[in-house]
């Protein structure tokens, strides 16, 4: 899908979907590659980032959303049951319909499939990563281990740390700092940027990916907590900021 087509796609998510606004949009970088990590909010979460970050975005969805024979089975179990509360055989139908207009939807938004819990096939997660940081694009990464329990404030699952691989294998490839970005999404409709940190090539590499782990979670959740208690923003003064074109 064609940039222009996409920022159209995703201006009508926000319309209909989405009407949210962002905050510390100055943090966003004014281009790439950069990776964006966000709390994934059930299904709110992408649809929020997507629609309200005024760049380009590829973001990691579980790769049975975009596979055509898995997609039915998962959006009934992580969607239609948990969120929507349906039962069987109710579910099932209703998952299979919304399988038909997901798949090719998440497809055409450039989606980068994640197999969590299949290690081995996770390479391919990080390879089509890399084609994207290549390419100086943004990269989205929701990284909170859905089989964790959620906090019962911040609705977050602990974050898992395979995205922090990205930083060493786009140092060893191009001897440049890869940039990790925190990003909040709160059911208010405020979507918050906060400060980046780089890869640091001198830490050792598991000490390294605990290290970007354990900050972009910490980040997060702090700025959705700071969102919660309503600190320092007034909703009514709070513009949608724009990207420096």
């Amino acid at each position: 899908m064609r940039d222009f087509f996409y920022h159209l796609l995703t201006g009508y998510l926000g319309m209909f979907l989405w009407d949210g606004k962002l905050l510390d949009g100055a943090n966003l970088p004014e281009r790439g590659p950069a990776v964006l990590v966000a709390n994934h909010l059930e299904t709110s979460g992408p649809i929020a980032c997507c629609s309200t970050l005024p760049m380009r975005l590829y973001p990691w969805a579980v790769a049975d959303m975009v596979d055509e024979a898995r997609a039915a089975a998962w959006l009934q179990w992580d969607f239609v049951e948990r969120t929507l509360r349906l039962k069987p055989p109710a579910s099932g139908i209703v998952a299979q319909k919304l399988a038909h207009l997901t798949v090719p939807l998440l497809r055409s938004l450039g989606c980068i499939p994640v197999y969590k819990g299949e290690y081995e096939r996770m390479a391919e997660t990080l390879s089509l990563s890399m084609d994207v940081l290549r390419h100086d694009r943004f990269l989205l990464v929701f990284a909170e281990d859905n089989l964790m329990p959620a906090d019962p404030v911040t609705h977050m699952r602990p974050f898992q740390r395979t995205f922090a691989r990205l930083g060493e294998m786009y140092y060893a490839e191009t001897g440049k700092r890869l940039h990790f970005y925190p990003v909040a999404v709160h059911p208010s409709g405020f979507v918050k940027v906060g400060e980046p940190t780089a890869y640091d090539m001198l830490n050792p590499v598991g000490k390294e990916r605990h290290r970007l782990k354990t900050l972009m979670e910490n980040s997060v959740r702090a700025m959705y907590l700071q969102l919660e208690l309503g600190e320092e923003y007034n909703p009514d003064a709070s513009p949608k900021l724009a990207l420096p074109r």
